[in-house]
């Protein structure tokens, strides 16, 4: 599968692994250090957006996870609503 992904692309429109990619490449041109300040500035806004994009599709999957129920022997029967609390 291709990346067709830019650095102009909104982050709302990244699946989860092209979002982990790109904050993965923010993260590596911060770290180097040779980024103008206001770039770095452009690229610190971009992480934090990509940042929370990944934890919100985790935090998806991980309510999906939990809601699937498993009969007497451990097979997965399906799914019940989470619970609100």
């Amino acid at each position: 599968m291709t990346d067709t992904s830019t650095p102009e692309t909104p982050v709302e429109e990244l699946s989860f692994e092209q979002a982990m990619r790109a904050l993965e490449t923010v993260v590596d041109q911060l770290e180097r250090g040779d980024v103008a300040l206001d770039a770095s500035i452009a690229l610190y806004d971009r992480g934090a957006k990509l940042k929370k994009r990944c934890e919100d599709e985790l935090k998806r999957a991980e309510e999906k996870v939990a809601a699937i129920t498993l009969d007497a022997k451990g097979t997965p029967t399906g799914t019940q609503p989470l619970d609100a609390g």
